[in-house]
């Protein structure tokens, strides 16, 4: 048998391709995911990721392409020691404890981790011997984390983990995220938190109807796509503002309502730089507050969703449900 250790690329996805009668909720999808990183995967509603990752975890077939996790179908047995997958919803035994349920999963494996320390992790010790059925939505998807990590895989796969899940727990999550891949292992993560895809991942594929927009890393992705940044500031309301159309970079204008005898200006502008330093010398304006909001990968996102989106996609056809 082939070790499922030690590649350089831990899931291959080629021109992969999934159709549901006539409506395609995928198509030609190609990318990679590598050893030792995290993986965010983005897209809006409809995009097609939850058809995405059913195919990599071999819940579904592909139409077209092909798919390898650690030079396996993905349905191969050889996997099940080594990766782990949480879905979005997932039932659990309502009348065990917490730790009943992770010492349960933990039976499953040769090898596991303490599964007292999983539940710190996931900030579920002190509810330890609390019942299933007793825990709050934010706590079942934590108890799902700690029995998806209680068997060391090397590969795991999150589908939207921090939904409905507090700061307080969302920072576990990051902790046993950003401890997988410390460890060596390998995190694929589906996400709507821009924020949480830019402070945990390594690389992002941004998946719009059906087809990757976009796949590299965040701060690469904001230097290449967001083209326009914010400069805000405010002026007196009785200020001739007409000119700042015709600032270097600038274009837009958004003027607030006037409060207390000041309106707040909003400058989108391609040039942050260099409109901060006009507006700043400008006398005439007497602006204060001034303030540059970058674009981020939120910016990049939109954009690309815009642009990528096809006219089926906002039809709501096809089986392809949220993801």
């Amino acid at each position: 048998m082939e070790s499922v250790i030690g590649h350089d690329r831990v899931a291959v996805l080629d021109k992969l391709s999934k159709s549901y009668g006539s409506r395609r909720a995928l198509d030609s999808v190609t990318f990679d995911v590598r050893n030792g990183e995290v993986f965010g995967l983005l897209g809006p509603n409809g995009a097609g990721k939850t058809t995405l990752l059913e195919c990599l975890t071999g819940l579904r077939r592909p139409t077209a392409g092909s798919v390898e996790v650690l030079g396996h179908a993905p349905s191969a047995p050889e996997l099940r020691r080594v990766m782990a997958v949480q879905p979005q919803e997932a039932a659990l035994f309502p009348q065990l404890t917490v730790r009943e349920t992770v010492t349960l999963w933990a039976s499953f494996y040769g090898e596991h981790d303490d599964i007292d320390d999983v539940l710190e992790r996931v900030g579920l010790l002190s509810e330890a011997y609390q019942r299933v059925k007793a825990l709050s939505g934010g706590q079942a998807r934590r108890l799902l984390l700690a029995v998806t990590v209680i068997g060391r895989p090397r590969f795991l796969v999150l589908d939207e983990p921090a939904a409905g899940l507090d700061p307080q727990a969302k920072e576990h999550l990051w902790d046993v995220i950003r401890k997988q891949r410390e460890a060596g292992g390998t995190v694929l993560l589906t996400t709507h938190d821009m924020n949480e895809a830019t402070e945990l991942c390594d690389r992002v594929a941004v998946l719009v109807g059906g087809r990757i927009a976009a796949c590299d890393t965040p701060a690469r992705l904001v230097s290449a796509l967001a083209s326009s940044s914010t400069v805000t500031f405010t002026t007196p309301a009785q200020t001739d503002l007409g000119a700042l159309r015709s600032l270097p970079g600038v274009t837009a204008v958004d003027v607030g309502a006037v409060a207390a005898g000041h309106r707040t200006v909003q400058l989108q502008t391609s040039d942050p730089d260099v409109t901060l330093r006009r507006v700043a010398a400008d006398e005439q304006l007497a602006a204060v507050g001034l303030d540059i909001s970058r674009g981020g990968l939120e910016a990049v996102f939109r954009s690309l969703a815009s642009e990528n989106s096809r006219p089926e996609e906002a039809a709501g056809t096809g089986k392809e449900g949220n993801g």
